[in-house]
């Protein structure tokens, strides 16, 4: 029986959990491992319930250890094991960042196709919360910068399940980056879902092309209701693949171009879209493409200094009202 059956889930974080026991179900290749993602359910309790339907086999505690349950999920995935491995802060990357970067994403290269490591990081991201500069950080460009490695930031409730699902089922790793603002969200679970690569236009607009993923799709939403000029938000879904050509549509069409992010803007991913539209469309464009992202300082744990960092709504809607302005 399928889980999908069982529950229909309303909130982001349930989606996720439907994802994962959709996975391990589907595939007896599939395991899930990582701290405390066992009995306990996970931190944040989206793993709740898994280890008593799949059992200690299928559903890991690990040592508080990522570079070695990380290794090791990459070691299982050469065996023919599909693991999915949490990170339970994305900030923790960087001590495992050798088995993600070295050998996951270059071993079916060196190998010439010998060895495929079908593997998922699931890491939770993101600011707002108050957690301090180590505990708050935006880092899908670092990860997206790796050949190899496919990246994937889910922004609503119906990604957050198929992404995963999307993100199991492919031969080579996947970074599945979800952010913890969102797990509270509530949201219809479509049926018709967009495949990995595919990004998906949000809300259809003619002045502006705002092109976002992740949380920060939800303050460009926002802005778009409030906004005097007319925002057509793109929801990328996933930085690699990434599906720049939605984007050029929209902006041959619209002529001005905001890129938004929760990630720094410093060597951001809103700068590699930038750069490309500049590139391809540049003829086409009203005016210069723009950014609003967080300036590049260590994430403040005062609640209010951190909400003066983060794009909001009002600033999103005045860079796109600008934009109007210096494009006519």
């Amino acid at each position: 029986m399928s889980s999908q059956a069982e529950i229909v889930p309303t909130r982001y974080m349930e989606a996720i959990n439907l994802g994962l026991a959709d996975a391990l179900e589907e595939d007896d290749r599939v395991i899930l491992l990582g701290i405390d993602v066992g009995a306990g359910g996970g931190i944040f309790t989206v793993t709740r319930g898994l280890h008593e339907r799949f059992g200690s086999e299928r559903v890991i505690d690990t040592p508080i250890s990522e570079m070695g349950y990380v290794g090791a999920g990459v070691g299982a995935a050469m065996t023919g094991l599909r693991p999915i491995v949490e990170i339970m802060f994305m900030d923790f990357i960087s001590v495992c960042l050798d088995p993600i970067m070295n050998q996951a994403t270059k071993l079916g290269y060196m190998t010439n196709g010998a060895l495929s490591v079908p593997i998922v990081f699931r890491m939770q991201t993101g600011a707002g919360r108050s957690a301090g500069a180590q505990h708050s950080q935006s880092l899908e460009a670092m990860l997206a910068h790796i050949p190899g490695l496919k990246v994937v930031m889910p922004a609503t409730v119906t990604d957050a399940r198929d992404l995963l699902l999307e993100a199991v089922r492919d031969p080579g790793p996947v970074a599945y980056i979800e952010n913890r603002r969102l797990y509270a969200m509530k949201g219809d679970l479509e049926t018709d879902p967009l495949p990995l690569g595919k990004a998906r236009v949000a809300r259809p607009g003619d002045d502006v092309t705002v092109v976002t993923w992740g949380q920060t799709l939800r303050d460009c939403l926002k802005a778009a209701e409030t906004s005097s000029a007319s925002l057509e938000v793109i929801d990328l879904r996933s930085l690699v693949p990434l599906d720049i050509e939605t984007v050029y549509r929209s902006a041959e069409r619209t002529g001005r171009v905001l890129v938004v992010h929760e990630a720094v803007q410093d060597f951001g991913a809103g700068a590699e879209i930038a750069a490309r539209v500049g590139e391809e469309v540049f003829d086409l464009l009203l005016a210069p493409v723009r950014r609003v992202a967080t300036p590049a300082v260590p994430m403040p744990f005062n609640p209010a200094l951190e909400r003066s960092l983060l794009p909001s709504p009002e600033a999103i809607a005045a860079a796109a009202e600008g934009l109007v302005a210096e494009g006519r």
